[in-house]
């Protein structure tokens, strides 16, 4: 048989259904080359491509999603050792005599209590109640502090922090000069030590050392972690990057250390409750309402962005609250659906929600009129027209 044929309307030539699909598939793979293009890249990224990892955009990088699956990798976190490449993250240098000064202006942290080698995780708070990111503030001593900020807010960050600069720090956006491996789970101290003559079993949570790590001087090692199962994140130059990688993977092979994607990285958070900057806090959302006070301090002599309205917020108290929960009927929350009460009526909304990798039943994180927000209290989620019945549970969800 003949492949069909068609009219071009614009110039009359006949063209064939074989070509269509050639013309098609041509057209489709120039898209892609073009918005691949315009991605940006990590010191890993024909590293990952390499090793077969399912690649896709985020935050205008091209990043790896998964290797091997995302339970996979998860469990390989919580059970044993996995590398994440974070270089995508923003990294900020503020210096000189009126860093400090800087950083309580715009922080929500009490960084006056930071001595060098510490590490604090606070945020921005806005102008109007919310959050402009989340982030941590390293103390490197001698009026010197790295600002370690979200991907997908680098651009805005930096343009936040240049606009609020009131009392003359010196501001140094370093995010593409920085590469940043995390390194995570129970092996990953045993891993990471073969590599370094500094005892990494003394370096506490929320510290960090500037070593020399697998032959490369000046590596700051963090004991950090996004995953809750332990570990360090490396921060290096880019022309290192692969050197430490690969050395990395050579230390861990007796534990069978693998690469991780983003999306075990988000599993692993959620599990712990760690709250995701767009979906669980964004410019609309208080820390207090957030579960954030505990790094929204209101110390004399600390007038950061909104203190007023924040201290206000707080004395009255809030009207909703983030709340953890776990599925007690069969279903899998996700960002967006409604929660209701028993009657059926709207009480909140879902910002994050999966079915937990280690727990085998559904998670979730969202915002619940204040009334629905104690332990123990009996919620709805809203899948799609059906009502499932949930619990709200105190967070982290894995123990």
């Amino acid at each position: 048989m003949y492949p069909a044929l068609v009219l071009r309307r614009d110039s009359g030539e006949v063209v064939s259904d074989e070509k269509k699909r050639r013309l098609s598939e041509r057209s489709e793979f120039l898209r892609f080359r073009r918005r691949t293009f315009r991605m940006k890249t990590t010191p890993f990224t024909e590293k990952h491509i390499a090793l077969g990892a399912k690649m896709h955009e985020f935050a205008g990088y091209n990043m790896p999603i998964e290797y091997s699956g995302i339970l996979d990798e998860h469990l390989t976190v919580c059970e044993s050792v996995g590398v994440f490449d974070v270089s995508h993250m923003g990294e900020f240098w503020v210096k000189g005599p009126h860093a400090l000064e800087f950083i309580q202006q715009v922080t929500s942290n009490n960084a006056a209590v930071l001595v060098p080698g510490k590490v604090q995780y606070t945020c921005f708070p806005n102008e109007t109640g919310g959050i402009v990111d989340d982030l941590l503030v390293y103390d490197y001593g001698q009026d010197k502090y790295m600002l370690v900020v979200n991907a997908a807010n680098i651009e805005k960050d930096w343009n936040w922090c240049v606009s609020h600069n009131q009392v003359g720090a010196e501001l140094e956006n370093s995010s593409d000069h920085i590469g940043q491996l995390a390194i995570q789970g129970p092996k990953a101290l045993a891993t990471l030590q073969k590599l370094t003559p500094v005892n990494l079993s003394e370096i506490p949570y929320y510290t960090f050392k500037v070593v020399e790590f697998a032959g490369v001087p000046e590596v700051i090692i963090s004991n950090t972690g996004y995953t809750g199962a332990g570990g360090f994140e490396l921060y290096f130059y880019p022309q290192d990057a692969l050197k430490i990688w690969d050395a990395i993977f050579e230390a861990g092979a007796e534990f069978g250390i693998k690469p991780i994607g983003l999306g075990a990285r988000d599993t692993l958070r959620l599990e712990m409750g760690f709250c995701l900057y767009g979906n669980d806090i964004d410019d609309t959302t208080s820390p207090l309402e957030a579960g954030l006070g505990w790094i929204t301090k209101f110390v004399e002599g600390k007038n950061f962005t909104n203190r007023a309205a924040l201290e206000k917020q707080k004395a009255e108290g809030v009207t909703r609250k983030l709340v953890g929960f776990e599925m007690l009927d069969r279903g899998i929350p996700r960002h967006g659906y409604s929660l209701t009460d028993a009657e059926g009526n709207v009480i909140g909304h879902v910002t994050s929600g999966t079915m937990s990798p280690t727990r085998k039943i559904g998670i979730g994180m969202g915002y619940v009129a204040i009334g629905f927000s104690k332990p123990g209290t009996e919620i709805y989620l809203d899948n799609r027209g059906r009502r499932l019945k949930a619990q709200v549970v105190k967070p982290p969800f894995r123990k």
